[in-house]
């Protein structure tokens, strides 16, 4: 008697099926989250860039200006007001300004609109002002 070892085509298709269907119940589960965790990260983000802003705002007495920029929390500014007490080495770690988690720039404005010394903004996914659900915008000043 010949001893087969291995699998037969049937057990490999049973298999087949089984994953396929885990993957179709699961997969939209789990990749239905990143527009969440990128939103997540982006107020995360902006948390870490307030904090950067409140220290070079207690060193120099003013808020970086909308022409300066969140650059000025990683390069002293050379244009007015030129910050007297500025921190060797800047404000962010690894001293550069993140840009969100859809790899675009943050909207800084100084003096702010929103009640606020200065207002910091995504774009959201699509990159554009305004928009709904995933496109929306994240704004510090409506984050909790």
């Amino acid at each position: 008697m010949v001893n087969k070892k291995g699998f037969t085509l049937i057990e490999l298709l049973v298999v087949l099926v089984i994953i396929s269907l885990l993957v179709s119940i699961i997969g939209p589960k789990l990749f239905g989250r990143t527009d969440e965790a990128r939103r997540t990260a982006a107020t995360a983000q902006m948390r870490n860039i307030d904090s950067a802003l409140a220290l070079y705002e207690r060193d120099n007495g003013t808020f970086p200006t909308t022409e300066q920029g969140l650059q000025a929390l990683v390069e002293k500014p050379t244009i007015e007001p030129v910050p007297k007490n500025w921190h060797e080495g800047g404000y962010l770690d690894k001293n550069k300004v993140p840009p969100d988690p859809w790899h675009n720039p943050y909207v800084y404005i100084s003096p702010g609109v929103h009640n606020k010394e200065y207002d910091i903004k995504s774009y959201g996914a699509d990159g554009e002002e305004g928009g709904e659900g995933k496109y929306a915008d994240i704004e510090s000043w409506n984050i909790e």
